[in-house]
């Protein structure tokens, strides 16, 4: 499912709006990230998907400590 009308090709650095490059065959991503809205309709559903707030959740996330080498 394409998210995004304008789509860009890794491979040879192109855009077109097709799934597939037509320079060079390989397929295309989508060339802009997804809209943020503070009023997220999923943001519920996706939360309980992945299993946000939990103890494994909250250890998973990296710390400024870890980042910095300490």
């Amino acid at each position: 499912m394409v998210r995004s009308k304008l789509q860009y090709c890794k491979s040879c650095d192109s855009y077109g709006l097709g799934p597939n490059c037509k320079v060079c065959g390989d397929v295309m991503v989508s060339s802009a990230p997804l809209k943020y809205s503070p009023e997220d309709p999923q943001g519920k559903r996706r939360r309980e998907r992945e299993n946000a707030g939990s103890d494994e959740w909250a250890e998973s996330l990296p710390s400024p400590n870890e980042e910095a080498g300490e």
